[in-house]
C-alpha cells in the first residue's frame, strides 16, 4: 500500500501499514524504547509508533541501535508479534543494511567472526561473557578516493557496502566491519576518530553511516512474500555525495 506521512511533530515516517503490521523509518539518534543506559531520555520510537497506531499498543519485532537509522517493524497485535518473533529467531526474515566504511573492501565476502555477548547487568561487566557465532555477508556497491590526507596517506579511500546479517548479535555489523579493518564512518565505539571528525566537520554534523534499508519476510497473515524498503534519510545521503551520483540511493523524503 502507498506510504503516508505522519504529523510533522512525529519523527517517524510510515512506510507500510495494514491490519497486522506497521513499518516506519526511524531517524538516527532516536531510541527504540527505554534503556537503563539512557535513563534521562524521554522520547522513543515505541511511543511515536503507538501514536501512529491510534494510541493502541504496538510490538517491536526487532531493534535498531540509537545512531542507526532506517526501517523498523512493529506488530499491531500480540498474535502477530508472536508469529514474527518466531520467524525472526528462526532466520526467516532477511535484513539489508547500507553502510559507508573506511577503505576499499573486497567486492563481496562473508565475515564469520564470533562475538562476545554484552553483559546486561552492570555488576557482571567485568566477567567474561560467552562467545556466540556471528555471520555477516556483504557486497560492495561503490568506491571513492578523496584527495584529503587523514591518516598519513595523501588520499583517503571509502566504500559503500550492503550488509546482510545472518545472525543478530549486539552491534554485530559495527563490530564485524571493525574486525575486517573497514570500520563504519561515524562509529564512535568501533570506528576511526580522525575519519569521523573529518566527515562531521565537512558536513556540519556527525552521524553513524549505517542504515536499515530493507526487510524481506512472509506476511504473518497471508503467508505471501512481503518486501519492505526504506531509502536513507537526507543526513545519510549528504555524506554519500562523496561517491558518484549513480551509486547513491534516492531519498523518499
Amino acid at each position: 500500500m502507498p506510504s503516508d506521512t505522519p504529523p510533522s511533530a512525529n519523527p517517524l515516517r510510515v512506510l507500510y501499514r495494514d491490519d497486522w503490521l506497521l513499518a516506519v523509518h526511524k531517524p538516527a539518534g532516536l531510541l527504540v524504547h527505554r534503556s537503563p543506559i539512557d535513563r534521562h531520555e524521554t522520547e522513543f520510537a515505541l511511543q511515536y509508533a503507538r501514536e501512529l497506531n491510534g494510541g493502541e499498543h504496538v510490538y517491536p519485532i526487532h531493534r535498531l541501535d540509537r545512531p542507526t537509522s532506517g526501517l523498523l517493524l512493529f506488530a499491531r497485535d500480540p498474535a502477530t508479534a508472536s508469529r514474527l518473533g518466531k520467524a525472526w529467531m528462526a532466520g526467516e526474515i532477511d535484513k539489508t543494511y547500507l553502510a559507508m566504511v573506511r577503505g576499499w573492501t573486497a567486492e563481496s565476502g562473508l565475515i564469520d567472526h564470533p562475538l562476545r555477548e554484552h553483559a546486561t547487568d552492570r555488576r557482571a561487566r567485568d566477567e567474561p561473557q560467552p562467545l556466540r557465532d556471528a555471520l555477516t555477508r556483504y557486497r560492495r556497491l561503490a568506491t571513492t578516493e578523496i584527495p584529503v590526507q587523514i591518516e598519513g596517506y595523501p588520499a583517503s579511500r571509502y566504500s559503500l557496502v550492503e550488509l546482510y546479517p545472518q545472525t543478530g548479535r549486539k552491534h554485530q555489523l559495527r563490530r564485524h566491519l571493525q574486525h575486517i579493518s573497514h570500520p563504519i564512518i561515524g562509529d564512535t565505539n568501533y570506528g576511526r576518530t580522525r575519519h569521523n571528525h573529518y566527515f562531521a566537520e565537512r558536513f556540519g554534523q556527525g552521524r553513524l553511516m549505517l542504515a536499515a534499508t530493507a526487510l524481506s519476510l512472509r506476511h504473518p497473515a497471508s503467508g505471501e512474500p512481503l518486501q519492505l524498503q526504506a531509502a536513507p534519510e537526507d543526513s545519510f545521503l549528504r555524506v554519500l555525495s562523496v561517491f558518484a551520483g549513480d551509486a547513491v540511493p534516492l531519498s523518499t523524503n
